[in-house]
């Protein structure tokens, strides 16, 4: 449920529920109140007294209005007034007959002159509602008439509503008390259960925010909910995950960049320390014939070709790593351009004792889209890491080209010495060697394989290795096919 929609019904729930309650505590209160009343008439409610109490008022009001207009002189009658009075004592009520502005008979509960004095003369006032006497209330009506001498006169009906009066206002405090604690209640259950929901992962983030501020992102935020604040929480979940990501590459990029300086310095310490010795062998004049010079400067000479192969494919690496190494990618038909390069390969690798075989399932030919001279370069790298570790004479190397569905597939394998599990994981590593003493007798910088990886991620395939010790080993890489030559 979404927040807006949470807090849409909360609001309306604010509206209805304290309703709601107000009217079930109206209810309550009025009727404990009710009792009140009753006992203040000696009335029992399970036995219809209120109702015969309603009923003998509402007749003797009706008698009163019918004696006034039919026979107004039986209101002369002492016992009629008696039977009038004692119905009217059910509800707290009296009366008093004026006749010619005398009093000529009161109640008992009327008998006050402050009230006598509030009643008004003939024809003043029908009824004076509400009169406040000391601290009682006193309700009046009031009936004018003539007898049949023609006399004026008025009949009076006082009821004395005190115990109305301090009854409701009991219940009003009451039920405004009631009113006040639903309201503070409601709200605040409402707003404690709507709050919670979204103070709680706000909570969780702001912990979280200080944990990241503090270096530390080995922890998860959590979150169930469905609403924005999950996905907030989610979302800020994903940032921790990608910002320990990229704190982890960069520490990562730290060790390989120690690592590569301290690859670097070692192989460009030993062509370096061997040019150093013989150069300083010839100032000391240690050969002393016209052919071990020759040799000295040869030697120097080789080991300067190995500071310049190697400083070029540290560039050539670099650039790759960076991406700043231009590619010129075109059309190239694979079949012909493999069986151009292994040709190539056989007439200087025979000549080494090393046979070279070339074989494919396409048919008819297909093109791809590459870099001639790139891919060149990593075939070339991979046959070349395949002499060095050639064990075995005659040596073996099958170049193979299949078919794919969007790609072709190229392997080349080797019948060398082979890499162990552990290893063959780290070929592709940069300036990794098979031989952990890195020998001197085996040239190479170690980022052959590396290079060859780089190029063929450029072309969008991917390149992997297989091996076995002892029988071999073989590099497969992916390329992705163009259009279909007709």
């Amino acid at each position: 449920m979404s927040i807006r929609l949470r807090l849409i019904l909360s609001y309306l729930a604010m509206l209805v529920v304290p309703v709601i309650l107000t009217i079930i505590a109206a209810t309550v209160i009025g009727a404990h109140y009710i009792g009140d009343v009753l006992d203040v008439y000696h009335l029992d409610y399970r036995h219809g007294s209120v109702e015969r109490m309603i009923n003998e008022q509402t007749v003797a009001i009706e008698n009163i209005q019918l004696a006034i207009a039919n026979n107004p002189d039986q209101l002369m009658n002492l016992q009629y007034l008696k039977d009038l009075d004692r119905k009217l004592a059910l509800i707290n009520s009296g009366i008093v007959l004026r006749k010619n502005n005398t009093n000529i008979y009161i109640s008992g509960m009327v008998e006050s002159p402050q009230i006598l004095k509030q009643l008004p003369s003939f024809g003043s006032r029908k009824d004076r509602g509400f009169i406040p006497i000391g601290n009682n209330m006193i309700s009046l009506q009031q009936f004018d008439f003539y007898f049949q001498d023609g006399s004026p006169a008025s009949l009076f009906i006082v009821s004395d509503v005190s115990p109305f009066g301090r009854i409701g206002h009991k219940f009003l405090g009451s039920l405004l008390l009631a009113i006040l604690l639903i309201l503070i209640v409601t709200n605040g259950l409402l707003t404690y259960i709507v709050s919670r929901s979204i103070l709680k992962p706000i909570e969780a983030l702001e912990n979280a925010a200080g944990q990241i501020k503090e270096g530390n992102l080995n922890f998860q935020v959590k979150s169930d909910s469905k609403d924005e604040i999950g996905q907030l929480c989610r979302t800020f979940e994903e940032m921790r995950c990608k910002l320990k990501e990229s704190i982890e590459l960069q520490m990562q990029y730290e060790e390989n960049r120690k690592e590569l300086i301290s690859n670097i310095s070692h192989d460009l310490k030993t062509p370096i320390t061997a040019i150093k010795g013989y150069t300083e062998g010839l100032l000391d004049g240690v050969p002393d014939s016209p052919e071990k010079i020759e040799k000295y400067i040869q030697t120097i000479h080789n080991k300067a070709i190995d500071v310049d192969k190697l400083i070029d494919e540290l560039f050539l690496f670099s650039k790759l790593d960076l991406k700043r190494e231009p590619f010129n990618f075109e059309k190239v038909e694979i079949t012909s351009y493999m069986q151009d390069i292994t040709d190539e390969l056989m007439l200087d690798l025979n000549k080494n004792g090393v046979e070279v075989r070339f074989s494919t399932d396409i048919d008819p030919p297909i093109t791809i889209i590459a870099d001639r001279e790139k891919l060149k370069r990593v075939i070339n790298n991979i046959i070349d890491n395949s002499i060095k570790y050639m064990d075995k004479r005659p040596g073996e190397i099958d170049v193979s080209l299949q078919d794919g569905i969007d790609i072709v597939t190229i392997d080349i394998k080797d019948n060398g010495q082979g890499i162990s599990q552990e290893a063959l994981a780290q070929v592709f590593d940069r300036f990794y060697r098979a031989d952990p003493s890195r020998n001197t007798a085996i040239q190479g910088s170690g980022l052959g394989l590396s290079i060859a990886q780089r190029i063929i991620a450029e072309h969008g395939g991917v390149m992997w290795a297989e091996s076995e010790e002892g029988m071999g080993t073989t590099i497969f890489f992916t390329l992705k096919k163009g259009v279909q030559v007709v």
